[in-house]
């Protein structure tokens, strides 16, 4: 089991900076790192990967820096953003090649159980250049896990995929992370997000903006009002008494697409909010059909990071 720790991270291209005082501590399991275009992502993962040096701060993988030393390479697997790859050669003979740039013992089994792992056997002697943006990415995947590292970074490692590809590489990083591997995934796509990554790191205009369970990160936006979409027995009748509720700041009540009523809430408090509505109620005998967070997806989360 691995650790990865960025401390006081910074990295400036000219007068351009991208990265900008970062502290972020990863270990084993999975996480999701999120951010717009130009939030600083592919930088950070690139230093992580120990391609790019820090301008300022330190980059360690348990505990030694990993900016060009090969020997940590050994522990790092990479899947870049970037596409331009060796396209004349085969899938087999490219993950051939950076086993046997990793000096393994058995590099021939060690390509094929890779291959195998993300489903690409039956493709690997097509050339490269023949490929689906999608069998790019995994036959990528492929080169990044052929070594049996303990980190993995991820860049963008959903592009082009279809649902069913997307499936698999979800599993395989379920897996993967099951058996204390330290991986990182960056991905605009929030809901595979949400289903993956147990914590996520959000990066904004090169800055760290929040870090954790995405609810817990919505728990702690006290200034943004949760908001609820509730069904009852009495829509009206619930609208009217909520609304008197000190802990809610707006009450609306309006038609759902199947044509039915509901009513949305926007609670200031989301403690005395919670414990109140039951009580409201009950008081006015109406029935709670469903209670449901409008706005606790990870999309929801995201977009307030961005945009506050």
């Amino acid at each position: 089991m691995s650790t990865l720790e960025l401390a006081q991270v910074s990295r400036w291209f000219g007068n351009v900076v991208a990265v900008n005082d970062v502290t972020m501590h990863l270990g084993p399991g999975v996480t999701g790192l999120l951010g717009p275009n130009g939030a600083g992502k592919s930088t950070l993962i690139h230093m992580m990967a120990g391609f790019l040096s820090p301008s300022a701060g330190s980059v360690t993988l348990d505990g030694r820096p990993l900016y060009r030393d090969p020997e940590i390479y050994r522990d790092v697997g990479l899947v870049p953003e970037r596409e331009e790859m060796y396209d004349a050669l085969t899938g087999w003979r490219f993950v051939l090649a950076n086993a046997r740039l990793h000096d393994l013992p058995d590099p021939e089994a060690a390509a094929r159980r890779a291959i195998a792992t993300v489903d690409m056997t039956e493709a690997e002697e097509r050339d490269i250049r023949t490929y689906s943006k999608g069998m790019k990415q995994r036959i990528k995947m492929a080169t990044a896990i052929v070594h049996d590292p303990a980190v993995l970074l991820l860049d963008e490692p959903f592009n082009g995929m279809d649902p069913r590809q997307r499936l698999h590489l979800m599993e395989l990083l379920h897996r993967l992370g099951d058996q204390g591997r330290t991986i990182l995934f960056s991905s605009h796509i929030l809901e595979e997000v949400e289903q993956i990554a147990q914590r996520i790191e959000v990066m904004v205009a090169g800055r760290h903006a929040a870090s954790g369970d995405f609810r817990q990160i919505r728990l702690l936006m006290t200034q943004r009002p949760h908001q609820y979409t509730i069904r009852s027995s009495d829509d009206r009748a619930l609208a009217s008494a909520v609304m008197a509720e000190p802990s809610t700041s707006g009450v609306e009540l309006v038609t759902d697409s199947a044509g039915g009523s509901v009513v949305q809430v926007q609670a200031t408090d989301f403690s005395s909010f919670v414990h109140a509505l039951p009580r409201v109620a009950s008081r006015h005998g109406i029935r709670l059909l469903e209670v449901r967070p409008a706005d606790e997806s990870l999309e929801s989360v995201f977009t307030y990071l961005v945009t506050r």
